[in-house]
């Protein structure tokens, strides 16, 4: 749509939700995480808050996390024991399973598909760090994957063959596994127990990141790349942010900085908080973290939530317009699409003729605005066939705009084909200001101003 900013673009989004029922663990939707004072998320305009966890006190709240914890336990020993049968070990040579990983340790998951963008292996970029978080005596951290990639991706294939051939080192292997087979009875396990769910995609190429979403229902905390749904809703509270090397081309040097901005992130910020605990033995900061989770981010990442933006941003008003075109035997359908032909056959002669500004003087102050009046060629139209707009914000050295406010300016007196428009603009902030008149295609029947793709600018 040539002459339109990115923002005026008829195209919108609802982000990607999940079904809790699913994937949220018994214990937690029985003490009450999902409920609100509210009352049905469903019939809430604005947004909603899961605010019944508020009344679990940080010791039960913990103590169910850590029984989560202690069952992803169980079934991870269980697994890679009879993976270990599998590839061909022998019953004694399997007895290390039965005390790998521990209920008390912070445990980081990492489930998904693994085509390359997911950078399954991102985390091994420095493998003696990695190590050292692994083996730490007094704050270790234990890490559980799973995943497929698709049958003929040979790319992802070699990533999961790297992780399994990391994970098998007998040094480590009781406090990293990779798991087989991934499918939702896993999962389930997985987002039930893990502390914190880790995301590493290459920015921008995550779709939504949905795995994320299903952690977040049971209380995990978000390690994740801004990307997908967590470029929408992290909030500083619900998880880190890992930084990222956008703008970086070397893809090698992307990785280093970024593998190490995990590193950091575990060492100064994840484990203390973590392992903090108070006289009670519960993580005081770490528990107010998973409750502002499920009361914040568990509403929004919720099927229900994604179905009523699709009714309400998008399905009512697709409803009411058909509604509309479709009265009188479609005749305001006939009338719409006549007066759209018509104006975009007369729309190449649009033209914003002159633009005048005054009243700012030679020195514009903040606070003060200019008054401005364009004069607009229509022939062959209407003033009520076009909205005519100031456009006004930040001028970079190149005369372009930034941070637009667009106003609508009034239709002053006609002259055959010229016709004269006024508004004022406010002058609000400091530093180089712009502005521009531009005229956009109007009709009481349209869904957005660009939806015909025509614009004329000064």
């Amino acid at each position: 749509m040539a002459g339109l900013r990115r923002g005026d673009v008829p195209i919108g989004s609802i982000t990607n939700g999940v079904h809790a029922p699913t994937w949220t663990a018994r214990e937690l939707v029985e003490m009450g995480t999902q409920t609100s004072s509210q009352g049905d998320p469903m019939s809430v305009d604005g947004p909603v808050h899961f605010d019944g966890v508020d009344t679990i006190p940080a010791a039960d709240l913990w103590s169910v996390r850590r029984t989560l914890r202690g069952r992803l336990v169980e079934e991870v020993r269980r697994r890679i024991r009879e993976t270990a049968l599998y590839r061909g070990a022998t019953e004694a040579e399997v007895g290390w399973t039965d005390t790998a990983f521990d209920p008390d340790v912070l445990t980081i998951g990492f489930a998904r598909r693994v085509p390359s963008y997911k950078r399954l292996t991102l985390m091994l970029r420095d493998p003696a760090r990695l190590k050292a978080l692994l083996l730490d005596p007094e704050r270790p951290i234990q890490l559980v994957i799973a995943g497929k990639s698709h049958p003929a991706d040979d790319g992802g294939k070699k990533l999961i063959q790297q992780m399994v051939e990391f994970a098998d080192d007998p040094e480590i292997r009781h406090r990293i596994a990779f798991l087989p087979g991934y499918d939702i009875g896993m999962a389930r396990y997985l987002y039930w127990g893990c502390d914190v769910w880790l995301n590493n995609p290459l920015r921008p190429l995550e779709a939504c990141g949905t795995s994320g979403m299903k952690a977040a229902l049971n209380g995990g905390l978000n390690l994740s790349i801004r990307d997908g749904w967590w470029d929408e809703w992290f909030d500083g509270q619900n998880g880190w942010a890992i930084p990222t090397a956008d703008g970086v081309s070397d893809a090698d040097r992307r990785d280093e900085v970024e593998a190490r901005a995990i590193y950091d992130l575990l060492d100064n910020q994840v484990l203390p908080r973590f392992y903090e605990r108070d006289a009670n033995g519960v993580p005081a900061r770490w528990v107010e973290m998973v409750r502002h989770t499920l009361r914040e981010t568990g509403p929004k990442v919720l099927a229900t939530r994604m179905v009523r933006d699709y009714v309400q941003a998008l399905y009512v008003p697709a409803a009411g317009s058909a509604r509309v075109m479709a009265g009188d035997g479609y005749a305001p359908a006939r009338e719409e699409a006549a007066w759209r032909g018509h104006l975009l056959s007369n729309w190449q002669h649009v033209r914003v003729a002159h633009v005048e500004a005054t009243g700012a003087g030679d020195t514009p102050e903040i606070g003060t605005s200019l008054a401005l009046r364009a004069e607009v060629e229509l022939p062959g139209l209407a003033p009520g066939d076009v909205q005519v707009q100031a456009a006004y914000g930040r001028v970079d050295d190149a005369d372009g705009l930034h941070d637009v406010t667009s106003v609508p300016m009034a239709h002053e007196h006609t002259d055959g084909s010229r016709h004269w428009f006024t508004a004022t603009v406010p002058l609000e902030r400091t530093g180089a200001f712009g502005y521009t008149v531009r005229v956009l295609p109007h009709s009481e029947r349209m869904a957005d101003p660009a939806e015909l793709g025509v614009v004329s600018s000064a």
